[in-house]
């Protein structure tokens, strides 16, 4: 049976700082995923920061938004950085998107390396289940005026500088006045991020299905300053009122950095990422697995 996929682009991992054990490594895991699409009768192409990194040039390659126009899936390997970064570029095009985890944890890449070709040739012929992740909209506003935008699949993080103090902000929630706050910063995150940076400040865990938002402080002045879970209908104003050496971060994957009297105003994106399951997945299998829930029991 054909693959239902016809052209397929593939990112891999590699890093800013080039280490060649690294790049070696992650060359020979694209290489292998290109050959097994390319015996499954599918045309593969790279990104190409993948090709131009890992001295891959003899597969065509293309820019991602080309990738976003041109191709019917796109295979990101590596970790949840790699499926991040491509998932932000891609979801106005709605290309679907199938994570083969080189990473170490992986809450969005589901295939393991090992043995990936199992799990992945099913995919192909269209036995998977399908998953949308609405995307988060941000704007810093300065002096009236929008001086950066960038969309999310995790988190919107507000945070001070290294050797700064706290921070102190105002938050309103779809225009009403909800708390000025000290911390070391916020963190505004989609249910797909719940499982990132927010968990480690004691936010819940939220499962994707779920309309929501979560907005957690990171170690607040007042411990009664506790994560909220709001609405994703809900549009969120944070002002920065006292604080220096500030910035914005957007999956820690763009920054933009922050004055007093900056405005931080996140929404819900138009936008959402398509992720591909393999046929049965199932998230609570996904976080016993990923979070070692089964440890000591049954």
């Amino acid at each position: 049976m054909p693959s239902k996929f016809r052209r397929i682009a593939l990112i891999g991992k590699y890093q800013t700082i080039p280490s060649v054990e690294i790049s070696n490594i992650s060359r020979a895991v694209v290489e292998d995923v290109a050959l097994f699409l390319a015996r499954q009768g599918c045309e593969v192409v790279l990104d190409t920061d993948t090709s131009e990194n890992l001295g891959l040039d003899h597969w065509p390659v293309l820019t991602p938004d080309e990738i976003g126009q041109q191709c019917d899936l796109c295979i990101a390997i590596g970790g949840d950085g790699t499926m991040l970064g491509i998932a932000r570029q891609l979801a106005r095009y709605g290309t679907p998107l199938i994570g083969i985890n080189q990473g170490r944890v992986g809450f969005v890449t589901d295939l393991p390396l090992e043995g990936f070709q199992e799990q992945l040739a099913p995919m192909l012929h269209g036995t998977y289940d399908e998953d949308l992740r609405p995307l988060i909209h941000a704007r810093v506003i300065r002096a009236g005026e929008c001086i950066y935008e960038a969309h999310a699949v995790n988190d919107v993080v507000l945070s001070r500088g290294g050797l700064s103090g706290m921070l102190e902000i105002r938050m309103e929630v779809s225009g009403q006045f909800v708390s000025n706050q000290r911390a070391d910063g916020l963190i505004i995150a989609s249910p797909t991020g719940s499982t990132a940076y927010t968990l480690s400040v004691g936010g819940p865990i939220v499962h994707p299905a779920t309309g929501g938002w979560v907005v957690a402080p990171i170690a607040p002045h007042k411990l009664s300053n506790r994560p909220l879970v709001l609405p994703d209908s809900s549009d969120i104003a944070v002002e920065v009122l006292g604080g220096r050496d500030m910035s914005a971060s957007f999956d820690m994957l763009s920054f933009s950095s922050i004055l007093l009297g900056d405005r931080l105003l996140v929404g819900r994106s138009t936008y959402s990422a398509r992720f591909l399951h393999p046929k049965g997945w199932n998230y609570y299998a996904m976080l016993r697995n990923k979070l070692g829930w089964n440890e000591g029991g049954s």
